[in-house]
């Protein structure tokens, strides 16, 4: 019993010591967010939990005449592409839209505040520098959470591409 309460005392100073800098804040009566400045830091967010981007929108490209094997190999390349710079860093977010036809493909969201940067990233792929593709670049502010996406998506993926 004698060393019970030094050992108590020691366990609650412990359990109340975190390394992650955190604030409640109250949003309304109903609800209050941790906010978390370590994370926010690595992230790259502003007060605002937000990010500057850059967001290419995909587009058919004026030369789509190759034939059915040679566009299934400028597919994997530019998936390929897309593997290698996400895996860097470059590339947060990537993804076709879902419409059959129509000249608009897919979007990018590029780490980058950066239009310049985010051309030179835009012309490692094969499928632009073939003309199958073109890019429409513009910056682009939106949360800085995005930058998980890369890490969560890969532990949801069964299958990768």
């Amino acid at each position: 019993m004698k060393f019970f309460l030094p050992a108590f005392t020691m366990l609650v100073f412990l359990s109340s010591c975190d390394t992650k800098p955190k604030e409640t804040i109250s949003v309304s009566e109903e609800t209050s967010v941790v906010y978390d400045s370590l994370l926010a830091q690595s992230l790259g967010a502003d007060q605002y939990g937000m990010k500057k981007y850059v967001m290419a929108f995909l587009k058919s490209g004026p030369n789509r005449s190759q034939s059915e094997e040679e566009a299934n190999r400028l597919q994997k390349a530019h998936l390929d592409n897309i593997t290698r710079l996400a895996n860097e860093g470059n590339l947060v977010l990537a993804g076709p839209f879902m419409q059959e036809g129509g000249d608009l493909r897919g979007i990018y969201i590029f780490n980058t505040d950066s239009l310049e940067v985010a051309k030179e990233w835009t012309n490692s792929d094969p499928a632009i520098l073939e003309g199958r593709l073109i890019m429409e670049l513009h910056p682009w502010y939106g949360s800085a959470a995005l930058m998980k996406v890369n890490e969560l998506h890969g532990q949801i993926a069964k299958i990768n591409i």
